[in-house]
């Protein structure tokens, strides 16, 4: 149960500073910038076991937290390019 909560948490955190840092209006509520921050985490850590497949480590890295933030800023890029939302 803590798990769940500390990713809605880590999620919503990485996803509101996505969407401050990604240039422009990006219109989501508070539940699809925690999905965004979830979702920009899981492909920043697809990213990171395919670049070091023999690293696996557990827990909050600085660096897998800039990467999540960045995932999540491609992901904004990509739904903005499919017209998923108008920014």
């Amino acid at each position: 149960m803590l798990g769940i909560l500390r990713m809605i948490v880590v999620g919503f955190i990485v996803g509101v500073l996505a969407r401050f840092l990604y240039p422009g209006h990006i219109p989501l509520s508070f539940l699809w910038t925690v999905i965004l921050g979830i979702a920009g985490s899981f492909l920043a850590g697809l990213v990171g076991m395919a670049l070091h497949p023999a690293e696996r480590t557990q827990g909050l890295h600085p660096a897998g937290f800039l990467a999540s933030i960045v995932g999540a800023m491609v992901l904004i890029f990509i739904a903005i390019r499919l017209h998923w939302f108008g920014a």
